[in-house]
């Protein structure tokens, strides 16, 4: 626990047998209390292992649900534990669970209820093995996202997040993509309901088994993240109507 608040990290995991060891070693379970592995119809051994590590709680999807469907079950779950503070953490090793203590401080200190860790802050993402074309793309759409949504965040495509549980509770992350997408359709349900999100600088890893999406998945979550943009302010200004966004 973190200052009497329990603590639960979700793994929303897909073919990350061979990383996951690494990613739930490095977990300081001084202040985790749980840990949700959920496995999106996995084709490897990431069920096996999460066994063998001690998880004991593990969802497995029969059919893939996609990575959105994932994180579903991951804060259906961890609502159904009594969390305080949700943790996201992708199980491919991209993100270091070494700055679990410093997202958690700010939500447990009650400074926040929403904390991202960004890539972009700093050099992290390029020294990381960004590729070009994905920092391009990234800064892009961040700027374009931050005037429609008329915010200041350094990046809106990070995967590690934490929130209170009231944040998970109050928005209706149930009526989301199930499709990479989802992410930002959170961001805007947040932004909507009133929360500030916090940053933090992360480091991070591009390598052979860290997920990623192919050119053309980036191609249509970039539109999908502009549609969700543009709906927002639509939205805001009283001009549209879209059920995502308010509970």
């Amino acid at each position: 626990m973190y200052k009497g608040k329990k603590i639960v990290v979700v793994l929303p995991a897909y073919n990350a047998g061979k990383t996951l060891y690494k990613t739930y070693n490095e977990i300081d379970f001084d202040i985790v209390d749980e840990v949700i592995l959920v496995d999106d119809a996995s084709k490897d051994n990431t069920v096996s292992l999460a066994e063998e590590l001690g998880i004991k709680h593990i969802v497995r999807h029969e059919q893939n649900k996609g990575y959105g469907g994932n994180q579903k079950s991951c804060y259906e779950k961890a609502i159904e534990l009594n969390a305080d503070i949700v943790v996201m953490l992708h199980p491919d090793y991209q993100y270091t669970p070494l700055l679990l203590n410093s997202i958690v401080s700010l939500i447990g200190s009650g400074l926040y209820k929403v904390v991202m860790a960004s890539r972009i802050l700093g050099k992290g993402a390029l020294n990381g093995g960004m590729p070009y074309y994905k920092y391009f793309f990234n800064r892009a759409l961040t700027s374009a996202q931050n005037i429609l949504m008329n915010q200041k965040l350094s990046e809106y495509h990070t995967g590690y997040r934490a929130f209170d549980i009231e944040v998970l509770k109050n928005i209706p992350f149930q009526k989301n993509s199930d499709d990479f997408v989802f992410d930002n359709e959170m961001i805007g349900q947040i932004f909507f309901a009133g929360y500030e999100i916090a940053e933090i600088t992360c480091p991070t890893k591009y390598f052979e088994e860290a997920s990623s999406i192919n050119f053309s998945r980036s191609v249509k979550y970039g539109l999908g993240v502009l549609r969700v943009s543009l709906q927002y302010r639509l939205q805001k200004w009283g001009l549209g109507k879209f059920d995502y966004l308010k509970k």
